[in-house]
Order: C-alpha cells, then structure tokens, then sequence
C-alpha cells in the first residue's frame, strides 16, 4: 500500500502532492478547499456548495464555462461539496497539464472579479431547484433535514444540509458571499495532487508558476464545537408521498480516522454488507418482512453517525423490522460476529480500498486519497495506517463498538409511511415532523 509521492508547501501556504504514474497517458488535478458545510452559520447556510456552482462560471482571464476548454482537450472534471471539504478535479491528457494548472488557479485566485451579481443570482436559482428536486421532491428525500437536525443541536455545524436553507440562500448577498470566498477559497487553506504522466520536478515548477503569485489569505481558526450533550431516544414519523413505509435508525458515532471509526464501518458491512448479511437473511430472504436493507457508518471530521435504512415488505408493519434489528444487535453486543463474519467483510473493504487506488483521478481516486490524507491528518502517505485499522479490527473490538455507541437510549428512530397511514404503519408512540 506504499504510494509514492512528494509533497512541497509553496511559500504562499499551498500544500502541492506529485506522484509520477505513467501506467496511461493522463494527468489527474485534485484540488481540496478546507472548507463545507460545517464553516458555516445559523440563518447563513448553504454557501460552500453554492460556490461549488459558482466556481464553473468563469474567472477574470476566462470569463465564460469552466467546462468547454477542458472538455476541448479531451478531459473529465467535475467537484463536490461536503459538511468538510469542497474539491475539484480534472482528468485530462498529459499535454493539457498546464491548460489545467492554469485554469485551476485562475478561479482561486481571480474569482472574485468575474463574479456579478447576475451569476451569483443565476446559479442560486439553480441551487434552490437542485434542493427541490433531491430533497423537497423525491420521496424520501426530506429524511435528511429531519435525522441530522435530531442528532446534532442548532448550533452543531452538523445540523443543517450541506446545500443549505432556502431562506438562508435567499436571504444571502453578494457581498456576505464574496467575504465567504476570501476566508476560505485561497492556497493556505488548500491542498493540490498532481498524479499521472508527469515528471515530479517539471510539475512542481509548473505549480509554482501558476499558483505561488496567488496571496496566501489567512488560516481559518478551528471551529469551536458546542458543548452537545449525548442523543436521548426520539421515536419520529414522517408522513411522505412514498409507496412503502420506510424505518430509519441512525446515532452519532465516532469521527473519521478515531477509535471505533473502522469498527463500525466493519459492523455495516456484517449486518447489511451483501446477501450473507445478517439483517439481509433475516429481513429479506428468510422472514421476507423487507425489500432492502442497508447500514453504514457515516465518518466524518467532526463526528460521525451510523445509519440502518430498511424498507418494509408490503403488508408489514416498521414495528416488525425494529424487532429483528435489535434483537441481531443485541446478539452482536452480547457475543460479537464470528470470526468468519470479520475476516469476509475486513477483505471486502479492503478490495475496495485497493480497487479505488486503481485510477489516478475522480472521486476517491489516488489524486483525491492524497489530498484525503493531507487535509484531515497533515500526512498524504496514510494509507497504511488507515487500512491498519481494519485489520486490527476483531470480533471483540466490534462488539464493544456495538455496545458503547449503538444504545437504543440514543438512538433516533424515524418512520416515513405513506400519507394518512401512520397509526399501522409506524412505530408505537412516534411524534411527527413537518420540515420545512
């Protein structure tokens, strides 16, 4: 799991990672912006991922689509926005390298001379519609709102979705979303990973020259999280335009890359990961109560939240699948899995960790694992220490990861069934929510 690289700081405070692959002809641009969902504030949300949008607009020395000019040269890119990072990435041909570097420092450090007010308006308008479709609009889709604003405080950088409130984007101005830029959106709260055909000198060269005259802007201040105390038992019911009834557990577990992180991605994979699951016999192929059913640990940098989703077969009630649930993790805080149930998951992930390093570029390729490493623990060569975790995960560790964070005590349990059908279908004492 050793992946070569190198890694230089330019003096404006930009972290540069090169690592030579000449496996294809093709270069991959990755570029990590410290900052998501979580840098922002109550009654101002949603402005990390409306730059996401913003950021494909154009520039000052290219004023037009970020798209066209790459996709010219026969390259892919796109970007995403989390509660933690904002990323961008290009996968272009290895003579098209410059016309990358060039364009991806242009946006960081000539933005803001490019942005009007007509795009900031434009591309708010689109944010709100891409909000309306993937949550107000599809079933299921409101679940979100109401389970991280059950399991994180108002004031928890977790409480609202990362694209944001619509009262807040529309209550947003130009100026409050130029401020936000010049915070966050600069070399010394970035991270670039440069892999594929390249030669490490020349690239390092060709970084500096694009992206060293670009002032430095200052470190954002660590977020000081408010004191939260631990989730009691809420037992909610979300009336939805669905066709069948639907049953959320969720919990706030342990953040990314801390104890208990790898156990409980390992304890997913055991209940839900595949056909030999234990909650996927039990509730799909034996008892045949559910259509599907999946359980993760959702790690992120501040903390985390493991999730069961089940979908009820018709004609059965959520009540029936809470009680299969419980009693199997009641069996796993008891005795833990078998020895043969970790040692099929752990190579599973591990598969998939090694699969994912196959390509140099996109999301979760090598270009993008790098900049993973290097922003959330400051060494881009982690990748044996991570994939550590899982194999020092046993049977004993999972049970009492299990025990300690899987208490029904703090457990959010949410029921979505269809209108007008809450009483047969939901779970026993369940209190409604309308979000908004």
């Amino acid at each position: 799991m050793k992946i070569i690289y190198e890694k230089r700081t330019l003096s404006n405070g930009l972290d540069v990672i090169v690592r030579e692959d000449h496996s294809c002809p093709i270069v991959a641009i990755n570029l990590w912006y410290h900052v998501g969902s979580k840098d922002e504030h109550p009654g101002r949300t949603g402005f990390a991922h409306l730059f996401e949008h913003l950021m494909f607009e154009g520039s000052a020395h290219h004023n037009g689509s970020y798209f066209y000019p790459l996709q010219e040269s026969g390259g892919t890119l796109n970007g995403s926005t989390s509660t933690d990072r904002t990323n961008y990435w290009e996968v272009v041909p290895t003579n098209a390298l410059d016309r990358a570097l060039w364009m991806e420092s242009d946006r960081m450090g000539f933005l803001l001379p490019a942005l009007t007010q007509d795009k900031f308006e434009t591309q708010r308008d689109v944010v709100l519609n891409e909000r309306r479709q993937n949550y107000e609009n599809r079933p299921y889709g409101l679940v979100p709102i109401v389970l991280m604003g059950a399991l994180f405080p108002p004031q928890h950088p977790y409480h609202w979705l990362t694209i944001g409130d619509p009262d807040d984007l529309q209550a947003a101005t130009l100026d409050e979303i130029r401020i936000f830029f010049t915070k966050y959106y600069h070399p010394a709260n970035a991270s670039l990973s440069i892999v594929g055909d390249i030669n490490v000198e020349k690239t390092f060269e060709q970084a500096s020259r694009y992206f060293e005259e670009i002032p430095a802007g200052s470190i954002p201040k660590p977020l000081k999280l408010p004191i939260t105390k631990e989730t009691t038992e809420q037992r909610l019911l979300l009336e939805d335009r669905v066709e069948l009834p639907r049953l959320y557990l969720s919990w706030r577990s342990p953040a990314l890359l801390t104890s208990g992180d790898a156990e409980l991605d390992l304890l997913g994979a055991i209940l839900a990961g595949g056909k030999s699951s234990r909650l996927y016999r039990q509730l799909v192929l034996d008892q045949r109560i559910a259509t599907d059913v999946s359980a993760w640990q959702g790690s992120r940098e501040l903390a985390g939240t493991f999730n069961i989703v089940c979908t009820a077969a018709p004609g059965h009630a959520l009540a029936e699948l809470e009680a299969v649930i419980l009693k199997e993790l009641d069996n796993l805080k008891n005795d833990g899995p078998t020895s043969d149930e970790v040692e099929r998951n752990r190579t599973m992930l591990e598969a998939d960790f090694v699969y994912r390093l196959q390509t140099v570029g996109g999301f979760g390729g090598q270009s993008d694992q790098l900049n993973a490493y290097n922003v959330f623990v400051g060494d881009p060569g982690y990748f044996e220490s991570d994939l550590s975790r899982y194999l020092e995960a046993d049977s004993e560790k999972i049970r009492l990861a299990t025990q300690t964070y899987l208490s029904y005590k703090c457990c959010i349990a949410l029921s979505v069934v269809p209108h007008g059908h809450s009483r047969e279908l939901a779970l026993s004492e369940s209190v409604s929510v309308h979000p908004k």
